[in-house]
């Protein structure tokens, strides 16, 4: 019997999947289940995978690996597609193909399957696990059976699978730790204001505080450790950035994307974390890079979010432009100050031990001050309480 590994979400679509795999395909289906900050409850996914027919259910904490492996480099090479997404969904599914091949080995399976139908999300997926893995078969059950999401809920429901609560909802949501998407239903009118009840990780801007909030962040080598004075875990300080961020609106995107076909499509993002750190990492990048340099960075963030967006992750130019950018963030050390208030981002102020800054001669202080200050408070726990 064929075994197949299923990137399984919970979704109507990777719900549907399974026992149509068993049905159409004669196949035992291992679902994977990654915890990229979804912010959902995973053992009940999990229950649910081996209630619908699934042989085995993996459930892996893949927050550190996303963080690490793919939102850093991201970050560092400046990448935001068309200058507005920082590219959340896109960044998530070349980590999905990377842990449903390693399932796959372990698991001896010939194939793995996922549940996107979209061109895009499917061809990221596809592309990244040939890349990792050419042996394997890629299934994709949501295209193959050319179901409507109504289809597929009656579908479902005949076979007595279990759908999560959101089944009825119009739109198609993806949530990880770097941001959320959401299309789909009204939204795909580009002339209608997406309404108040479509965000739910950012406040409207004009409900936020009337007080600006400011936040101190720290890079080392490129690389945001501290936040105010405290040091935390790059997946620590995302969720920080976005609580607060989010509280005072920012962080919303309405954007007309390129997508892979070729046609424009509308997308509602919220990104407040990744919003203000790649404000704040651009900010002290241009503070002590040469002016030549810094323009080519620029270029290559360009071609950096492309790559990322048309699922070309694993692949020897990512490898190149890697290096490249390795190279810039040696410098890229230094405290950004950044002022949130009523939806605006703001950088206000910037120190580095490396700033390339021609300060008037009459400023007596070191550029470094500001980050020998930053790492005493972590250093002390007393004044870092006082912080």
């Amino acid at each position: 019997m064929t075994r197949v590994v299923l990137a399984y979400s919970g979704g109507v679509d990777t719900s549907v999947a399974i026992p149509w795999l068993i049905e159409q395909h004669h196949a035992e289906v291992v679902t994977v289940t990654l915890d990229i900050g979804q912010g959902i409850e995973l053992e009940e996914v999990r229950d649910r995978a081996l209630a619908s027919g699934a042989v085995r259910a993996h459930v892996i904490d893949a927050r550190d690996s996303f963080a690490r492996d793919f939102i850093r480099p991201a970050l560092q090479a400046r990448a935001i597609y068309e200058d507005r997404y920082p590219l959340a969904t896109a960044l998530g599914r070349p980590l999905v193909a990377r842990q449903l091949v390693e399932i796959a080995r372990i698991e001896a399976a010939t194939a793995v399957a996922h549940g996107a139908g979209r061109g895009q999300d499917r061809a990221r997926l596809e592309t990244a696990v040939r890349a990792l893995d050419p042996s394997l078969d890629v299934i994709a059950p949501a295209r193959l059976s050319g179901q409507t999401r109504a289809e597929a809920v009656d579908y479902a429901r005949r076979r007595g699978v279990a759908l999560p609560a959101t089944a009825e909802s119009p739109y198609r949501i993806d949530r990880n730790l770097w941001g959320r998407s959401t299309a789909g239903g009204g939204l795909d009118d580009p002339w209608t204001e997406p309404p108040d009840h479509v965000y739910a990780i950012t406040r409207a801007p004009s409900d936020g505080p009337d007080t600006p909030a400011y936040v101190e962040i720290e890079f080392e080598a490129g690389v945001p450790v501290a936040l105010n004075g405290v040091g935390m875990s790059l997946v620590e300080l995302i969720q920080s950035v976005e609580t607060i961020a989010g509280a005072h609106g920012v962080g919303r995107v309405d954007m007309i994307e390129n997508r892979l076909p070729g046609a424009k499509s509308r997308e509602i993002y919220e990104a407040p974390a990744a919003v203000v750190l790649h404000a704040a990492h651009r900010e002290l990048q241009t503070f002590v890079t040469p002016r030549d340099l810094e323009r080519l960075t620029s270029d290559l963030a360009v071609a950096y979010a492309d790559l990322v967006y048309n699922g070309h992750w694993y692949s020897p130019m990512r490898d190149a432009m890697d290096a490249l950018v390795a190279k810039v963030q040696e410098r890229v050390t230094g405290l950004i100050r950044v002022r949130l208030f009523k939806g605006d981002c703001r950088v206000v102020g910037r120190t580095s031990p490396h700033a390339r800054y021609d300060r008037p001669a009459a400023i007596t202080a070191g550029p470094e001050t500001a980050v020998r200050r930053a790492k005493a408070r972590r250093r002390d726990p007393v004044r870092r309480g006082q912080a």
